[in-house]
């Protein structure tokens, strides 16, 4: 079963839509009733709404006890302007769907299109529309969440799209296939001065300028292999934009990346310590928070093997993954809950813009073997 043209016709608007109202992490109500909407009549067994903030859930049981299987899509955008260009161009100033998640909502709302044709005949499939990907909040807050605990899967399954690729060609290994991330903020606070007498100041200027290199030098990246470390620095303040006062506070945000999450830990831990040593050489006052935690994504080999499945029964050319991903994917989170958990990459051509860039836009011609890749990895496990 196949979806039909019409199917691609309606699928492909509802992505438009989702394209021209984008939302970030955490704000995607509209996102989610759109999706709601979409979903209704194709008369799921159960929609489950509000899951981890704005998370929508659909499930089709079969009629025969068996596993769970959830394939898992996202529902928020970036805070990127978009480039001008496609005549469905998002319709909010700062915000557009350039990673996107919206064309894999339309992929997972044409797998829910097809399993209304046709019901599991065991078991349970659970179609995932998450929240907050982008900031790596949303998996957690769904997994937190009281009402996911009756739909939690023995599989989970995903899919992101991947400019560079050719178009419609994926790729998937077991393994390692995403790095673990994390976002640290350090707040340094001294005491102003008049510039001309700033040794009656309290500067954290020095303490900012060790800590730059410092930080950096825990994580020098090199070869994604056991012990990738890498720590970058993405914004830097000293003071306000002034001639006549010295500097009384600032801050530096990094972002520390590894292949394991006991690296991260050990990363975490060692940057944390770095810090409080320097600024309390220097006198500084230190408040550190974190931000944008994301778990690393390791490919169960099962999974995988359920998933060259389905390409293969979708008639979809595929091969090994290049190797592991330093960019970050909160769907490892899923694996956490006991699911063989896998997600396999799909070309979005060699010329398209890359992922975050302001004229990136999904591919419609990706929602077709999308939608059919997963139906058919549910078909193989639940009948």
């Amino acid at each position: 079963m196949t979806l039909t043209p019409e199917d691609i016709a309606d699928l492909t608007r509802l992505r438009h839509d989702l394209h021209r109202h984008p939302e970030v992490s955490g704000a995607e109500a509209a996102t989610a009733g759109r999706v709601r909407a979409a979903l209704a009549p194709l008369g799921p067994d159960q929609i489950v709404t509000g899951l981890g903030g704005h998370g929508v859930a659909a499930v089709f049981s079969g009629a025969a006890p068996g596993p769970t299987v959830m394939i898992r899509a996202e529902l928020d955008a970036l805070p990127i302007p978009e480039a001008p260009g496609p005549a469905h161009a998002s319709s909010v100033p700062g915000v557009a769907h350039l990673c996107g998640h919206d064309g894999h909502s339309a992929i997972l709302l044409g797998v829910g299109r097809l399993l209304a044709r046709q019901r599991p005949a065991k078991g349970r499939a659970v179609l995932l529309f998450q929240p907050a990907e982008e900031d790596g909040s949303g998996a957690a807050a769904v997994l937190a969440d009281p009402a996911f605990a009756p739909l939690r899967p023995d599989w989970a399954f995903a899919l992101h799209n991947m400019p560079g690729l050719p178009l419609g060609q994926a790729r998937v290994s077991a393994g390692p296939a995403n790095c673990a991330s994390c976002g640290l903020r350090l707040r340094l606070t001294g005491r102003t001065a008049h510039a001309g007498t700033p040794d009656t100041g309290l500067s954290p200027a020095a303490a900012l300028f060790e800590l730059i290199p410092a930080l950096t030098a825990l994580g020098p990246g090199g070869a994604l292999e056991p012990g990738f470390r890498l720590v970058t620095l993405t914004h830097a303040r000293l003071g306000a934009p002034t001639f006549g006062i010295t500097p009384g506070d600032g801050e530096l945000w990094v972002t520390l990346r590894s292949l394991t999450d006991a690296d991260m830990i050990a990363l975490k831990s060692r940057a944390g310590q770095l810090a409080a040593g320097i600024a309390a050489q220097h006198g500084i006052a230190l408040d550190l928070s974190w931000h944008d935690d994301f778990a690393a994504c390791d490919n169960d080999p099962l999974a995988v093997a359920q998933i060259e499945a389905g390409l293969a029964d979708a008639a979809i050319p595929f091969g090994p993954a290049d190797g592991p991903m330093r960019p970050s994917e909160d769907f490892g989170r899923f694996a956490g809950t006991g699911a063989r958990s896998a997600m396999f990459l799909l070309g979005a051509g060699p010329d398209s813009a890359a992922l975050h860039d302001p004229a990136y836009d999904f591919p419609d011609a990706l929602i077709a073997p999308g939608a059919a890749t997963f139906t058919a990895i549910l078909r193989r496990l639940l009948g």
